[in-house]
C-alpha cells in the first residue's frame, strides 16, 4: 500500500476501553504506520459502556476504518456488529473491528497473537511433540482464546481457577462448540500435583503481574522439555518464567501475544502487513 495522496484524509483506526488510558496500542500502531512510512493514526478512545452502541454504529461516519476492544467491551460490542466472524461467535467475545462492503466485522485474534508469539520465539515448538497436553491457570476472558487456538493445535487441555465455577464453565462452553473432552477442569489445589505429562503449562491469570499477588505452584514435576509461558509481562519475566528458566525450561514470556494480535487488524485498516520486530518490543517496553 503506497501512502495516500495529498488532500485525502489519514487513515484512521481506534482503541476502546473503559478505562483505556493503560493501552499500549497507539505505540504498536503508529510505530507500523511511521515505519511504513503510511498516512493514517491509530487514536485510544475511553467509551462509557452506555455510549457503546452509538459510537460502534457511528465510527465509519466519523472517518475511523474499524479498531480494537478492550475490556469492558469485547463481549457486548457483538450486540452491535453486522457480522461476526467464526472465532468471535466461537468465543463470544471480539477485539477487532474492520468495514467490508459496508458492513461492521467482529473478530477475535488475540488466540492468533498467542500461537504467534511462541512460534516466533520457539519455532515448531509444537511439531515434534507426541504428548500436546496443556495446563491453563486461570479460567477468564484471556484464557478462551487460548485454549481455542491450542484445540486448533491439537492439544488435550487442563483448566484450573481459584473459583472452580468459572473452570467449569470454559469446560461447558468447549463442550458445546464439539471439544467433549479435550477440555477439562482440576481443582486449583492440585495445580502442581498434574505436571508431569504436561508438555506446555500457561498462566492466563494476573497473579504474578506487577502488584498483584504472587502465582504459587510448584514445577519441580514438570517435564525439563515442557514450555512455560506467561501472558502477564509486567515484569516481563514473572517468577513463574524465572522459577521454569532456572530448572531449564523452554519460556516465552507475554509480551510478544499483544503485539501479535494485532497484526490483522493494522493489515485489515491499511492495507499493509505488519512485522513484530526487536525494536518495536523495546519501544513498548520503554514505555
Amino acid at each position: 500500500m503506497s501512502e495516500q495522496k495529498n488532500g485525502t484524509e489519514p487513515k484512521k483506526a481506534f482503541v476502546i476501553g473503559f478505562p483505556i488510558s493503560h493501552s499500549k496500542s497507539p505505540i504498536i500502531h503508529n510505530h507500523w504506520l511511521t515505519s511504513k512510512q503510511l498516512s493514517g493514526k491509530y487514536e485510544k478512545i475511553a467509551v462509557d459502556p452506555h455510549d457503546l452502541k452509538n459510537f460502534i454504529t457511528g465510527f465509519a461516519q466519523d472517518g475511523y476504518l474499524g479498531g480494537n476492544i478492550t475490556i469492558p467491551h469485547k463481549e457486548t460490542v457483538l450486540e452491535h456488529v453486522d457480522v461476526i466472524h467464526p472465532t468471535a461467535k466461537r468465543l463470544k467475545a471480539a477485539n477487532t473491528l474492520w468495514i467490508e462492503d459496508g458492513k461492521i466485522h467482529a473478530d477475535n485474534t488475540d488466540g492468533y497473537g498467542f500461537l504467534a508469539n511462541i512460534d516466533q520465539n520457539k519455532p515448531n515448538w509444537d511439531q515434534n511433540d507426541p504428548i500436546k497436553k496443556a495446563l491453563i491457570l486461570g479460567a477468564g476472558g484471556a484464557s478462551r482464546p487460548i485454549i481455542d487456538g491450542l484445540l486448533e493445535r491439537g492439544f488435550q487441555i487442563a483448566v484450573t481457577n481459584r473459583t472452580k465455577a468459572r473452570s467449569d464453565a470454559i469446560v461447558d462452553l468447549f463442550n458445546d462448540l464439539g471439544f467433549e473432552g479435550q477440555v477439562y477442569a482440576i481443582d486449583w489445589k492440585e495445580r502442581s500435583n498434574v505436571l508431569s505429562d504436561r508438555s506446555l503449562l500457561v498462566n492466563t491469570t494476573a497473579l504474578g503481574m506487577t502488584g498483584q499477588l504472587e502465582l504459587e505452584i510448584d514445577l519441580k514435576t514438570l517435564s525439563e522439555d515442557a514450555l512455560v509461558t506467561d501472558i502477564v509481562y509486567s515484569p516481563l519475566k514473572t517468577d513463574l518464567l524465572l522459577q521454569a528458566e532456572k530448572q531449564g525450561n523452554p519460556i516465552v514470556d507475554g509480551l510478544g501475544m499483544l503485539l501479535h494480535q494485532a497484526v490483522p487488524g493494522f493489515e485489515r485498516w491499511f492495507g499493509s502487513r505488519p512485522e513484530v520486530t526487536d525494536h518495536l518490543r523495546k519501544l513498548v517496553l520503554s514505555a
